[in-house]
């Protein structure tokens, strides 16, 4: 239904990161609650119905890397993309471990190599680039990982590439994360500069943002587990239990869109239904803007 200028998206993603799941559930840091808040971010994601193509978690899912908690994360989004008939891709970040992550979310053997995968939907191609450290918290790109991806871009998509990574090669004003940041920023310059690499897509910092990176817009999505307070102390680093989000990604051919919702539950203080919304469709362009667009004061 186009009622403006603007045509439906071609590919939507529902972008989440961060949940930072423990074994049995158990509330991180004895407070917080990331089954419940995952558990929201589903139910909102729900009311989309087919309207989402991909669901892409970037990176750690798990806050201790357990087996249990990789369960969790699958039980909670795996019905859902079933649902929606939406492609789940999960990426690596530095809290989670290759080993149970590939076993309990890739169904494959136990490994400690980098767990990269391609997939293509809609002309689209969505790259899951692994740059964790085992044993470290923060990201590297060696000349091995940059050539993967080279050799994987070699070749353009239809409608270009969305690469999805962990540590997202952005600035941030909390000066400490700069010790996590992305190492090998120059190798990973160097390979998308002229590929068909259309949006970065990002986690680790725990609050919305974005940015731009060898030309490329970067997006990086809120956590659903707890909020980073960038307006903390200049030299603190403050996780807050609340300000949690999820970001919908929606591509047209020529751009893209970045939308931040915020994860439940919320009180609703205005609302236009689907009816009024089918009413507005049947009208000539004038007419809807007599429905909607007039002031009824002043």
């Amino acid at each position: 239904m186009q009622l403006g200028r603007y045509p439906a998206a071609h590919t939507t993603i529902a972008h989440l990161s961060d949940t930072h799941l423990l074994a049995g559930g158990a509330p991180l840091g004895g407070a917080a609650d990331t089954v419940a808040a995952l558990a929201h971010a589903v139910e909102q994601l729900d009311r989309l119905g087919t309207g989402v193509d991909a669901i892409v978690v970037t990176g750690d899912i798990a806050d201790l890397g357990e087996p249990d908690a990789y369960r969790l994360a699958r039980a909670a989004l795996e019905p859902l993309a079933n649902r929606s008939h939406a492609e789940l891709v999960w990426v690596m970040g530095n809290h989670d471990e290759r080993e149970p992550f590939a076993a309990e979310l890739l169904d494959l053997a136990a490994t400690r190599e980098p767990l990269h995968r391609v997939v293509e939907l809609n002309g689209v191609r969505i790259v899951s680039f692994d740059v964790s450290v085992p044993g470290w918290h923060h990201g590297a790109i060696d000349e091995e990982r940059a050539a993967w991806l080279a050799e994987v871009l070699s070749t353009p998509a239809p409608r270009g590439t969305v690469l999805a990574v962990h540590h997202a090669p952005i600035p941030t004003p909390i000066a400490v994360m700069d010790v996590l940041e992305l190492q090998g920023q120059e190798r990973l310059a160097e390979v998308l500069r002229g590929s068909d690499v259309r949006l970065i897509l990002g986690g680790h910092l725990h609050y919305p943002s974005s940015g731009s990176f060898a030309g490329i817009p970067v997006s990086i999505a809120g956590a659903t587990a707890y909020a980073l307070d960038v307006s903390a102390p200049p030299r603190e680093l403050q996780g807050v239990d609340g300000g949690r989000s999820f970001s919908l990604v929606q591509l047209f051919d020529d751009g893209h869109l970045v939308s931040v919702a915020p994860v439940g539950p919320n009180p609703v203080i205005s609302r236009f239904d689907a009816e009024f919304v089918d009413d507005l469709s049947r009208l000539d362009p004038p007419a809807r803007l007599e429905r909607f667009s007039r002031k009824r004061t002043g």
